[in-house]
């Protein structure tokens, strides 16, 4: 239903925010034919990467040249054939994609209405680890752990945890009334969409009723706790900042 009368779940702050599909506003971006994209995080607000929503009618692509910029991908939806690099695969719902900065990317040939969110920042190397390597696949084929030991609280780690990538990605499942153990206060920066389901997100001291759609920019050091509601699970897609010295 429209939002009326003014009314907005969305909130922008200096360390956090939310942003609703009621809200978004589609924007142009160079290399992309034939979509919507939708700029949900940017530096623009504070954050240290940008998160897009790309929607793909049939027959548009898209097209990104090797630089400096590091970019993941996941299909929300619908399928398309990525290439990163020399590597190409027709990719489907839940799949992946992580095309290193130095190396280009492109989709082709969508299915009418795909949908991939693209989390992408500027890469920082690190002396003596290399550079992280290109990959193409699906998270059914990572294998999930409990968050902690709680079976209520499931989590998938898209992206190898080695020092070479300074970039994290998971998914997070939770089931009917699984939370987060603790109110969590970290360096890592996040950027997050929700996937499925619905519950509450506290950010900072503000208490948040999430849903499917929903993006959040969490800065570093803001204060974070969620909680699963309703009758089924709750999935949420994130990234992070890793593998680097504070200083």
């Amino acid at each position: 239903m429209p939002e009326l009368f003014g009314h907005t779940r969305a909130r922008v702050g200096a360390r956090h925010a939310l942003i609703t599909p009621d809200n978004q506003v589609n924007s142009s971006l160079p290399g992309v034919v034939g979509a919507t994209a939708a700029v949900l995080v940017s530096p623009a607000m504070g954050a240290g990467f940008a998160q897009t929503l790309l929607t793909f009618g049939a027959g548009g692509s898209a097209r990104f040249a090797a630089g400096g910029v590091e970019t993941f991908g996941y299909l929300m939806g619908g399928g398309a054939t990525v290439a990163v690099g020399a590597r190409v695969r027709r990719l489907g719902p839940g799949g992946y994609f992580f095309c290193p900065a130095g190396s280009d990317w492109s989709l082709a040939r969508p299915s009418r209405g795909t949908r991939v969110t693209l989390f992408q920042k500027t890469h920082a190397p690190l002396a003596g680890a290399g550079g992280p390597r290109a990959i193409i696949s699906d998270q059914s084929r990572v294998k999930g752990a409990p968050f902690l030991g709680d079976p209520a609280a499931n989590l998938q780690v898209l992206l190898p945890d080695e020092p070479a990538f300074d970039m994290a990605v998971n998914i997070f499942a939770y089931q009917p009334g699984g939370h987060l153990p603790f109110v969590e206060v970290h360096i890592m920066e996040h950027g997050l969409v929700m996937l499925s389901g619905a519950g509450v997100y506290r950010l900072e001291d503000s208490w948040y009723p999430v849903r499917a759609g929903d993006a959040i920019w969490m800065a570093p050091y803001c204060a974070q706790w969620f909680v699963a509601m309703g009758k089924v699970p709750a999935r949420y897609l994130y990234y992070k900042d890793v593998n680097r010295p504070a200083l």
